[in-house]
């Protein structure tokens, strides 16, 4: 793959033969993250876990203290008292039949998270489909299928992102911002490690961290120094 010349200027002032400690690859990501907007900063962390068995899954949520620098459009499904309590917890789209009928029907997608109660899941199943594939279908592990409907939005508005493990074995998670400064993004960073750290399947055997990667969303990635 061919990059620009900026991006080549950037990967020019990384050591691909180093891994940097935490503190050190923060400030590498604030001198490489070149872009005229502010970019987003994601980590990717290569586990050794095999994603095909099912006692190696790694998938959770935190919040990270910073939060993300993203405004999360928030969906919850909910009737009755849950949608008046959703509403006045600051949902951005309360619904219930009415909204899965447009998921459905007009492929609705204007949304980041969906959060609903568990009696509304036999129906959200009719767009499982649809959602599934996007990453948005609420689960209990994230947190998104629950009775505590207001403290599901507050986490989500303050900062709250799940990590799910890929088929690759890579954790893929946005961290901030580029304008967050070092020091929040190590926090967030620091955030997220410990959480997965801790979420290690017990039937994961060796080494568990294989490598550990910040990257600004245009710019090359900085290998850390993370152990487990």
């Amino acid at each position: 793959m061919k990059h620009g010349k900026r991006y080549t200027a950037a990967a020019a002032l990384v050591d691909n033969s180093k891994i940097y400690d935490v503190t050190e690859a923060f400030a590498k990501i604030q001198e490489i993250a070149t872009a005229k907007f502010d970019e987003t900063i994601e980590a990717h962390i290569k586990l050794g876990v095999d994603p095909r068995q099912a006692d190696q899954q790694v998938r959770g949520t935190v919040v990270l203290p910073n939060g993300t620098g993203k405004s999360v459009r928030v969906l919850v499904i909910a009737k009755g008292e849950k949608a008046d309590i959703a509403e006045k917890a600051g949902a951005d789209i309360v619904g219930a039949e009415e909204i899965i009928a447009k998921i459905q029907n007009e492929n609705y997608l204007d949304f980041d998270v969906i959060i609903t109660s568990p009696d509304m899941m036999g129906q959200l199943g009719r767009v499982a489909r649809i959602l599934g594939p996007k990453g948005l279908m609420p689960s209990p592990k994230a947190g998104t299928i629950t009775q505590d409907i207001a403290k599901a939005i507050a986490e989500t508005k303050a900062g709250k992102v799940e990590y799910r493990v890929d088929k690759t074995a890579i954790v893929h998670c946005i961290i901030g911002k580029k304008s967050f400064g070092a020091d929040k993004l190590k926090e967030n960073f620091d955030t997220l490690m410990d959480a997965i750290i801790k979420a290690k399947p017990a039937a994961a055997k060796g080494t568990y961290l294989k490598s550990v990667y910040v990257t600004p969303a245009m710019g090359p990635g900085v290998r850390v120094n993370v152990r487990a």
